[in-house]
C-alpha cells in the first residue's frame, strides 16, 4: 500500500514557475514508478511525465522543455517542475504509483493515486 501527498499548487502568472511535490507513505518507495497527471474542468486526465524506478524520464509533448520531473528516494518523493506555465496548464495535478520498472503514459497503469492539488495560470 502506498499513500500520495501532492503539495506546491497555486496560483501564478502565465510565464511562471511552480514546483509540485509528490511525498509517498512505505518502504519500497524506491521499487515504485511515478507518474504525473492533469485534468482540467471537462477534460479528461491527461498524462504530463512519469519517472522510471532507476530515473528514466519521459514527458508528454505538451509540456516538453518545460516541465522535469525528478525523484529524491531519499526522501520518498517526487518532483514535477513546471517553468514558463501558460493558461493552457490550469487543471488538478495528480502523481501516481505503479510497481513496475517503467511506467506508463495511461492512467489505468497506474495503481496508487494522491487527492490531488490545484494549479491555475492567468494570463
Amino acid at each position: 500500500q502506498v499513500q500520495l501527498v501532492e503539495s506546491g499548487g497555486g496560483l501564478v502568472q502565465a510565464g511562471g514557475s511552480l514546483r509540485l511535490s509528490c511525498a509517498a507513505s512505505g518502504r519500497t518507495f524506491s521499487r515504485y514508478s511515478m507518474g504525473w497527471f492533469r485534468q482540467a474542468p471537462g477534460k479528461e486526465r491527461e498524462f504530463v511525465a512519469a519517472i522510471s524506478w532507476s530515473g528514466s524520464t519521459y514527458d508528454a509533448d505538451s509540456v516538453k522543455g518545460r516541465f522535469t520531473v525528478s525523484r529524491d528516494n531519499a526522501k520518498n518523493t517526487v518532483y514535477l517542475q513546471m517553468n514558463s506555465l501558460k493558461p493552457e496548464d490550469t487543471a488538478v495535478y495528480h502523481c501516481a504509483a505503479v510497481g513496475s520498472a517503467l511506467p506508463g503514459r495511461r492512467w489505468l497503469s497506474y495503481e496508487y493515486w494522491g487527492q490531488g492539488t490545484q494549479v491555475t495560470v492567468s494570463s
